[in-house]
């Protein structure tokens, strides 16, 4: 298959994380095409856990997969340092992954200890839990003006509704302090 195809770019990206041994998972709008109703996303978002040896070797990786991306050791040490976030844009695709850097709170422990293996085009990625992909999502839309947050939280109650951990949810929104951005999703 032609490298053209994301889920293809998703696949090799993933294997140069598995190869350096960098704990990961998808979230983002790909996640939300495994737990929701499918939608075009234009990147693609990866949670790591990196350390800086671990980012330097990344982006060797990277650099030797797409002689001609784009990717920044200032900006992964940036993004180590202040647990924030880095790009690399594929020169064959142009699409661009976006990592971020686990920070040390117990949540994003916590989704990263939850993730989920799913199979796409015969390869075995973590993605995060659809209960997890909703509190994220949540949190984002606590943050921005974005419609499309609520929208991908409805899509996911939708599509993954039933098989969801209620518990979970109410504990994890409370603790977040975003209880009432879910509460309505949760009552239906």
């Amino acid at each position: 298959m032609e490298r053209i195809d994301p889920r293809q770019l998703l696949i090799d990206i993933v294997a140069i994380l598995e190869d350096i041994d960098i704990p990961y998972l998808v979230t983002g709008g790909m996640a939300v095409f495994i737990w929701g109703r499918p939608r075009f996303t234009a990147d693609i978002d990866i949670v790591v856990e990196l350390s800086s040896l671990h980012g330097l070797l990344l982006k060797n990786a990277l650099r030797a997969f797409s002689e001609n991306g784009y990717i920044d050791q200032g900006m992964i040490d940036e993004a180590i340092r202040d647990n924030g976030e880095f790009n690399f844009i594929d020169d064959v695709t142009g699409v661009r992954v976006d990592f971020f850097v686990l920070k040390n709170y117990a949540f994003d422990k916590e989704r990263l200890r939850r993730k989920i293996p799913k199979t796409i085009l015969g390869r075995t990625i973590y993605f995060t839990s659809p209960e997890d992909l909703i509190l994220i999502k949540a949190l984002w839309s606590k943050e921005s003006e974005s419609t499309r947050q609520r929208e991908d939280i409805a899509s996911i109650f939708a599509v993954s509704g039933e098989g969801l951990d209620r518990t979970y949810l109410h504990e994890w929104s409370e603790r977040l302090d975003v209880h009432s951005i879910i509460k309505p999703f949760l009552n239906e």
